[in-house]
């Protein structure tokens, strides 16, 4: 029997569908990118706002046409839409033959099999279940061979007014350090050379399973693994980075100066508003350490726009913000009401196209920071993973700086072939709004 995979939503997502293909594996069935030839398509959905949910439907219709077009004989839904509108899809997607919630993922092999024998299956019970760390550690990776993401926590406890996570994947749980440890072993053995750590908020790791952030402590044991080169953290709430981290950062060779550090937004009467433990003085300190101990760290955080309530007072004290601290890398939302959060029933709703003006207003400003932090680089040496071949003599790749697909690359020219995964030193000699260009240096990387 032949699996189609369809994977949608955050890389965290990602994580969850290579589990899901790993059980799939394991199982016996093959595993095909072509879905006109699947017996069975999986789509793994986000519906974490609406434009998530939107693709999710998407998706799913156009996976349902191969039931008449193709050789499908059942579609399962997996993920945040899944768990959400658990009640509805059937009603709205006669097509799907599973519905499989967060929590319930593991157990996607009797759901196949179920299906097939011509059930109608919704497994959709506690969100809270824990992650049998085994089967993380038997994933089926999806990514490039050199990289991986590796989920250190599930669930999420801090409630923001604008989001629908806590409802769909639980309590924040750590999963132990142990099997991180082991899992990342195994995937130094299959040439992963860079671990990027996600979770819903990688700062809290451990504190359910150890009373306090060890997310310190797991970094430095991760570094002593041979043959791994980077470790990148991602989503970072700035309210939990500890002193213990920005120091382990500052004498880790092998974790990336880069953070991943989500603010939202920097005027304490809106951070209060959503929920969030932090005001503008605490998010100004926080950025001050980091770069007072790491000065070379490359800070990369997300904005929220349009939240209700937000007047021209609010927007202008976060241009204000944005122009001061002069993030590395920056990323703008513009606020999505999402039906059951406190943020939904609000007053002071803004209107989408006042969003929109907002997020392409602070968007042109990062453009400028971002055009100076990049000249900044010309004449200096940097260590970059490759990506891959452009064009006949032109490779691109990332420095510490980059995260994959988020952010900028390095474009250089070489006359011999070079293998994707492979670490050289290119000296920066030209630099545009976001990206890099420079040529091979034998000489030592900064």
């Amino acid at each position: 029997m032949k699996i189609a995979f369809v994977s949608l939503g955050c890389d965290k997502n990602l994580v969850d569908s290579e589990v899901m293909l790993g059980i799939i594996d394991r199982e016996g069935y093959t595993i095909t990118n072509a879905e006109e030839e699947a017996d069975v398509i999986i789509v793994n959905t986000c519906g974490f706002i609406l434009e998530a949910t939107d693709e999710g439907i998407e998706s799913v219709i156009d996976a349902g046409k191969y039931k008449e077009e193709g050789n499908c004989k059942a579609l399962i839904v997996t993920g945040c839409m899944a768990q959400r509108y658990r009640d509805e899809i059937f009603n709205e997607l006669p097509e799907v033959d599973g519905v499989v919630g967060t929590g319930d993922f593991e157990a996607i092999a009797s759901v196949i099999k179920s299906v097939l024998g011509g059930e109608k299956v919704k497994l959709v019970t506690d969100i809270n279940n824990l992650i049998n760390e085994q089967n993380s550690i038997n994933r089926f990776l999806s990514t490039p061979p050199y990289f991986a993401y590796m989920k250190i926590a599930e669930g999420c406890d801090n409630r923001c007014t604008y989001c629908t996570i806590p409802s769909l994947r639980g309590k924040y749980r750590s999963r132990t350090m142990e099997s991180l440890i082991k899992e990342a072993e195994g995937l130094v053995m299959k040439g992963v050379r860079e671990i990027i750590l996600v979770a819903q908020d990688t700062a809290l790791y451990g504190r359910d399973l150890y009373g306090k952030s060890m997310l310190h402590e797991l970094v430095k044991k991760l570094s002593e693994i041979e043959c791994l080169e980077w470790i990148r953290v991602l989503y970072a709430y700035p309210e939990h980075i500890t002193d213990e981290f920005i120091d382990e950062m500052a004498r880790n060779p092998k974790l990336c100066h880069y953070i991943d550090m989500p603010v939202q937004h920097s005027e304490d009467k809106i951070l209060n508003s959503m929920k969030r433990q932090s005001n503008r003085k605490k998010l100004i300190e926080v950025i001050h350490k980091l770069r007072a101990k790491v000065p070379d760290i490359a800070i990369r955080s997300t904005l929220i726009v349009g939240f209700p309530g937000e007047t021209l007072e609010d927007f202008n004290g976060l241009c204000e913000f944005v122009q001061e601290i002069k993030f590395d890398r920056l990323g703008v939302f513009t606020y999505s009401k999402e039906e059951g959060t406190p943020a939904s029933i609000m007053e002071d709703q803004i209107e989408e196209e006042e969003k929109i003006k907002r997020k392409e207003f602070i968007l042109e400003i990062q453009k400028g920071i971002s055009a100076e932090k990049c000249s900044e680089k010309i004449g200096k040496t940097l260590k970059v993973i490759v990506e891959g071949k452009v064009e006949d003599g032109v490779y691109c790749g990332r420095s510490y700086m980059d995260c994959y697909e988020i952010d900028g690359l390095v474009f250089f020219n070489s006359g011999e072939e070079i293998i994707a995964g492979d670490f050289k030193d290119i000296l920066i000699k030209e630099s545009s709004d976001y990206d890099l260009i420079g040529e091979i240096s034998y000489e030592f990387a900064q």
